[in-house]
């Protein structure tokens, strides 16, 4: 009888604010190459090309945290089989949340944006956020960011014409809904931004950049530590002298290699 080959398993990608879906192509290429079915969805609204949204910001406009988790909970479950998901940044917090949902057999969440429960707000964090959430009608619209302040947030462990390259290569504009709601997670309980960090389910990393600061390394340990309750497996690992960026700029590879190495030694 013919050898039938075994399913390749899923794996989707979830970007966070002001980087695009095609920012996950060599991550979806190399994990392809390692045995995956990979795939890197858009966001709800987001147009199919970075010149595109540039030109449309308004389509990634008043899109909250509900919104893309519900997104990406639909695609998910038209798949044959639970996926592993990876996600940046907010993408991060989503993953989060699909994995406490039971939609996922596991995550890696690198450099997530806060849940609720995560305390520390570091200035370095306040001023990268500040050009949006300093203007409440930014709440239902969908803000750029100029190259200087993409350095800041982004890029600032990697040269600033690499920053600048990447700006060009990858940025879009971001719904600021999300980040309102999770700056003001720990004033509701009802927050989007919550996560059950207590549910049984698959393993879980969470990953801290040591120059991050978007989302600073004390915001991703404060976050890892409150899963220490957890009944499964929450592993955590930093990346010392990485930035927001670390995704897209030169040293992706090292942090998409510490993910592969982290899925096969929890057997994924």
């Amino acid at each position: 009888m013919p050898v039938v080959p075994a399913a390749r398993t899923p794996v989707v990608f979830i970007h966070g604010l002001w980087l695009h879906a095609d920012s996950w192509k060599p991550w979806v290429e190399l994990f392809r190459a390692a045995g995956y079915d990979a795939t890197a969805p858009r966001w709800p609204g987001e147009p199919a090309t970075v010149a595109e949204s540039n030109a449309h910001p308004e389509r990634l406009a008043n899109v909250g945290i509900d919104d893309v988790v519900e997104h990406y909970a639909a695609i998910i479950r038209k798949l044959p089989t639970k996926p592993i998901v990876i996600g940046h940044s907010f993408g991060g917090l989503v993953a989060q949340k699909l994995l406490g949902m039971g939609l996922a057999s596991a995550a890696v969440a690198l450099d997530p944006a806060q849940i609720r429960g995560v305390l520390p707000l570091p200035l370095a964090q306040l001023k990268s956020a500040f050009p949006v959430l300093g203007n409440p009608f930014n709440y239902t619209k969908a803000v750029s960011q100029t190259p200087k302040q993409f350095y800041f947030g982004f890029g600032n462990a990697v040269s600033e014409q690499e920053s600048n390259a990447l700006h060009t290569k990858y940025h879009i504009p971001a719904p600021g809904k999300p980040l309102f709601e999770a700056a003001f997670a720990n004033v509701f309980p009802n927050t989007p931004a919550k996560v059950n960090t207590k549910a049984t389910r698959g393993p879980l990393l969470i990953t801290g950049g040591g120059k991050d600061h978007t989302v600073p390394e004390v915001v991703s340990r404060a976050t890892y530590k409150l899963y220490r309750k957890a009944p499964s497996v929450t592993d955590y690992k930093v990346f010392p002298d990485r930035g927001h960026s670390l995704t897209v700029d030169s040293g992706w590879k090292e942090v998409a290699n510490a993910s592969l190495s982290w899925l096969k030694s929890k057997g994924m």
